[in-house]
């Protein structure tokens, strides 16, 4: 006997958004009617700290008239948003600094809350070297032993009590906190973010970008397997590795991004540093650890404009994902 099934479709929750700040320069129901005509209809947006509020500014807080018009902007361009984001050091050893940008950190969540968006991007921070410091310090080789002291004096003092208290005011919020893993902060890696992660709660996990981990010669895709669950929102961008210069330079090259020729990384549009198959393996992982959400394509390729690299990262990763359609009838 032949059983007919229902009409099926294909797996279809991951979807390609943009994070804002790379079109700055235009008011916000530009960049939505652009983006539309390349596809996207969800947006990354930067609400301060480094991002800057360009798209969505934290003063709408007490403005119910502007949020309320801000809402309607999103939805009457058919858009959503995958996290608000407000990159930044609070551990800053400056006390101002730190004061700012954690005050940022806090809005963005209560700003979250009323946008009923579930995700808040940032960065972990990373300290000084004593309560007195007035630069950040990040330790990078366990030796001579003054690092190993000050990397747990960093953890043990400054780190777990602020991320204990902010990962509880989140929760409180019904938001969660997506800490990206970024060189020059104490999260940089699976390991450590993991570890701030065991320290702040399950309230607590990363904004996934392959980028910052090419470079350390970390294997993104073997990343996606150790973090799993922790991963909350995901950035498309990429990265190329210059061999040439990789043997004089080593990862840690402190040289400007501009400086191109003579770097032995620099992040580039997605597409021109790993091809399809990388990226076709990279979505699928991420897809078969629980991830079926927003690639939020970030453009910071210094060799193409904004213009060029968003709409190259966008036809390249819109190619990989696939559409909800209805399936074929089968039977057995």
């Amino acid at each position: 006997m032949r059983q007919r099934f229902a009409p099926r479709y294909m797996l279809v929750g991951m979807k390609v958004g943009v994070f804002t700040p790379l079109l700055s320069q235009l008011p916000l129901p530009q960049v939505l009617t652009k983006l539309k005509a390349l596809g996207i209809d969800t947006v990354e947006l930067g609400t301060g700290n480094y991002p800057g509020d360009a798209h969505c500014k934290l003063s709408m807080l007490d403005d119910k008239a502007t949020l309320a018009t801000f809402k309607q902007t999103i939805a009457d361009h058919g858009f959503s948003i995958s996290a608000l984001s407000c990159h930044g050091n609070p551990l800053h050893p400056s006390k101002d600094i730190a004061r700012q940008m954690q005050e940022t950190s806090r809005k963005t969540i209560l700003l979250a809350e009323k946008l009923g968006v579930s995700v808040v991007v940032d960065f972990s921070g990373c300290p000084g070297d004593s309560p007195d410091a007035k630069q950040p310090n990040w330790v990078t080789c366990p030796w001579p032993p003054d690092f190993s002291d000050l990397l747990k004096w960093q953890w043990d003092e400054v780190v777990t009590p602020y991320w204990t208290e902010h990962a509880k005011f989140a929760a409180d919020h019904g938001v969660k906190v997506a800490i990206e893993m970024h060189p020059g902060f104490v999260a940089y890696s699976p390991e450590t973010m993991l570890k701030l992660r065991s320290i702040a709660g399950p309230n607590v996990g990363c904004n996934f970008d392959p980028s910052h981990l090419f470079w350390q010669q970390i294997d993104p895709i073997a990343a996606v397997r150790i973090l799993g669950d922790a991963i909350f929102h995901v950035h498309a961008k990429d990265t190329q590795i210059f061999s040439a210069n990789l043997d004089t330079t080593g990862v840690l090259d402190t040289k400007s991004y501009t400086d191109e020729r003579h770097r032995s990384w620099i992040f580039r549009t997605c597409g021109y540093g790993h091809g399809g198959s990388w990226w076709r393996e990279f979505v699928s992982t991420l897809r078969l650890f629980g991830y079926d959400n927003v690639l939020s394509i970030e453009h910071e390729d210094s060799l193409m404009s904004p213009e060029e690299g968003l709409t190259k990262a966008a036809n390249f990763l819109n190619s990989l994902i696939i559409r909800e359609q209805p399936a074929a009838a089968w039977w057995i």
